[in-house]
């Protein structure tokens, strides 16, 4: 048997949203030292603010200034800090419940070690030397044995409010793909594509998955399918993709290939993006030393009739 393939992976989007009155006011105040929370009807006050209480889901607006020190509800040590994470020393994730507040903020305590932390120890927060209306603005907790330190009751008004963030979402893991497509993307080195054929109803997926989704049985005969298929349904993409060479508007399908019973994706190209159609007949296109089809274009043939393929719809 083949060598099982596996190669690192990273999926990586920044995520951009827009913010609501209370969350532009708790970052807009972090940027400028202040730490507001949001007060209930029943007179709690969340840090983080939230926009509904959580216990009637009334509509609260009324902002409060918090102090900047406040006490460790719970903790855990961390002895490995990973990339992204507030320190790159061993430290503590911690619940500081901040003086004036009523519930718990999550972040990280700057200690020599777990024997240094322990419930109920006074904190403060560092700040960040430079601040930009984010939660990144609290530096860190660090250990603090003074007084309470005292709000000046700051109303949340701000010039030049904070009103939308990026936050950056990215996963790093090991892709392996199985026995069963490594065979698939092997054959694709050798501009060939082979599916597997279920024991059971017959049908070949492409690419295959080790097992039939329909059955639920073991795959391992191999069929070799295509090169050409049938485009089934399709999509034109209007909007430019971050590091992809494409210019917008392009299409991407599903295609039937000759002798598949599931459609695979690809682009299409060779053709008028508003010219494309189900039914259109395609071949592939491949570039030198590329392992997968750049796209497909057009064979020339007739389309195929609709009762062909709609079952792979």
């Amino acid at each position: 048997m083949p060598e099982v393939l596996k190669a690192p992976l990273v999926v990586e989007f920044p995520f951009t949203r827009s913010l609501g009155p209370v969350q532009s006011a708790f970052l807009t105040g972090l940027r400028e030292r202040v730490v507001l929370g949001v007060r209930t009807t029943d007179g709690r006050t969340l840090v983080p603010p939230v926009e509904y209480d959580p216990v009637t889901a009334e509509d609260i607006r009324d902002l409060v200034e918090v102090a900047p020190t406040g006490t460790v509800t719970t903790w855990a040590w961390n002895h490995a800090p990973r990339r992204g994470q507030p320190l790159t020393t061993p430290f503590a994730w911690v619940l500081v419940r901040l003086d004036g507040a009523d519930t718990a903020l999550l972040h990280a305590l700057d200690a020599p070690g777990p024997d240094a932390v322990h419930t109920g120890m006074r904190v403060r927060i560092r700040w960040a030397a430079e601040r930009t209306g984010a939660i990144t603005d609290i530096a860190c907790f660090e250990p603090y044995d003074g007084n309470e330190a005292q709000s000046a009751g700051h109303t949340g008004e701000f010039e030049d409010p904070v009103t939308g963030i990026v936050a950056a979402a990215r996963l790093d893991y090991t892709y392996s793909p199985g026995r069963a497509q490594t065979a698939y993307i092997n054959a694709l080195s050798g501009r060939r594509t082979v599916g597997e054929r279920c024991p059971s109803c017959r049908k070949v997926y492409v690419p295959p998955r080790g097992a039939c989704p329909t059955c639920g049985v073991a795959t391992a005969e191999q069929v070799e399918v295509g090169p050409r298929g049938t485009v089934t349904t399709f999509c034109i993409v209007n909007i430019k993709a971050k590091n992809l060479d494409i210019e917008v508007p392009y299409v991407y399908a599903h295609i039937a290939l000759d002798g598949a019973d599931l459609a695979l994706h690809g682009r299409i190209g060779g053709i008028p993006y508003d010219e494309v159609r189900m039914g259109l007949r395609v071949e592939p296109v491949w570039t030198d030393g590329s392992r997968y089809p750049d796209h497909y274009r057009p064979t020339g043939e007739p389309d195929a009739d609709y009762d062909t393929y709609k079952e792979l719809l």
